[in-house]
């Protein structure tokens, strides 16, 4: 698919390279010790209302603890309607999500609460594309096409990633 050259060349992991190369994304992409260190540094930020307009720290109840879970996404808006994308696939946020039924979005002072509408698979490769496409600095690296692609080279990847559609409550 690419020459493994240009993946060393920009510092890709062997473990991203196989990632890249494989036909179907795993069902969830673990954060290495350093991305969850990251995302808790940047997650207390846009709790203070920093970052860019796109980026909220997502607040959900966990299904078996009850405990409030934040981490940070990006968030997209398409057609005049709001979207969540999991990028790693079906993670702890999203199963909390899911059993929930609902999250609420944080930035700085501001909360508002969110139903979640599942997006069926057929109507995911047009959100895909875009989310890629707006996010690429951030999440090219779970994604095995480019940025840039067409909308066609999502559609046998949509099972692999969640996506919602926020409704205000």
């Amino acid at each position: 698919m690419f020459p493994l050259g240009v993946f060393q060349h920009r510092g890709t992991s062997r473990r991203h390279l196989n990632f890249i190369m494989s036909s179907t994304p795993p069902e969830f992409r673990a954060p290495t010790a350093g991305e969850r260190v990251f995302n808790r540094i940047f997650g207390f930020l846009v709790s203070l209302g920093l970052g860019p307009s796109y980026i909220y720290l997502l607040q959900v109840r966990g299904r078996k603890s009850g405990r409030l879970y934040s981490t940070p996404i990006d968030l997209l808006e398409l057609g005049g309607k709001r979207f969540l994308v999991a990028p790693r696939g079906r993670t702890q946020w999203v199963r909390n999500a899911e059993a929930a039924g609902e999250v609420t979005l944080k930035k700085g002072r501001t909360r508002q609460r969110f139903q979640l509408r599942p997006i069926p698979d057929a109507n995911k490769p047009e959100i895909l594309k875009a989310y890629l496409d707006n996010f690429k600095g951030a999440v090219q690296r779970y994604f095995p096409v480019p940025a840039g692609s067409p909308v066609q080279a999502f559609g046998e990847l949509a099972r692999s990633y969640p996506a919602f559609e926020l409704i205000a409550v």
